[in-house]
């Protein structure tokens, strides 16, 4: 008791006058004088970008969409990664990272949180993204392959075909049945 007794009182004797440092900023000129004159336009501080502020964007601020070799509905082979030579159905697109989703493929373990009380939580599987880079378009007859072409057929039509068999992969059949699937599943969501 009696030590901090003499340490309070030894605190109190010191006297701070008023022009001390404590308590006050410090301005980084009176420590660290910088030869030569200052620019007016001091030195930006780079900073790491978060994933969604490190896309490119047009100056409406849309995020730039990159053009696809792939589309909704078209049959892609895995030509690199942990899931390479499988085949698959692409069933969605992202054109802002060009990514895509294929059906049953790459499929990760996500844990969901129980929603309500009393409710168990879930294991489930997701599929996630491929780049586009990474799939090519596959012939379901031929079994290959195949890199994609583009050319005008005798009506004026613009097509998508596979180099290696001459395959036209954009028919008003396929989007037909596309566009069946999809009216089929938001009716099936809404209900």
């Amino acid at each position: 008791m009696a030590a901090m007794t003499a340490l309070q009182s030894s605190m109190t004797s010191l006297s701070l006058s008023s022009n001390s440092f404590l308590g006050q900023r410090l301005s980084p000129f009176t420590i660290y004088p910088l030869p030569g004159k200052l620019t007016s336009n001091p030195c930006q501080i780079v900073v790491k970008l978060k994933q969604w502020e490190r896309k490119e964007c047009k100056p409406n601020s849309l995020p730039i969409l990159h053009k696809m070799h792939v589309k909704v509905g078209d049959t892609v082979k895995i030509i690199s990664g942990h899931e390479k030579g499988k085949t698959g159905e692409v069933t969605k697109i992202f054109k802002h990272n060009s990514t895509v989703i294929v059906k049953d493929i790459n499929l990760k373990t996500k844990h969901m949180k129980s929603r309500e009380e009393g409710e168990p939580g879930q294991i489930i599987k997701v599929e996630g993204a491929i780049h586009s880079s990474n799939v090519m378009l596959y012939s379901k007859e031929k079994n290959v392959a195949s890199r994609v072409g583009h050319k005008i057929l005798e009506n004026g039509q613009r097509v998508r075909y596979l180099i290696k068999t001459g395959e036209i992969i954009d028919n008003a059949e396929n989007w037909k049945k596309l566009k069946e699937e999809k009216k089929k599943t938001e009716v099936a969501v809404s209900a």
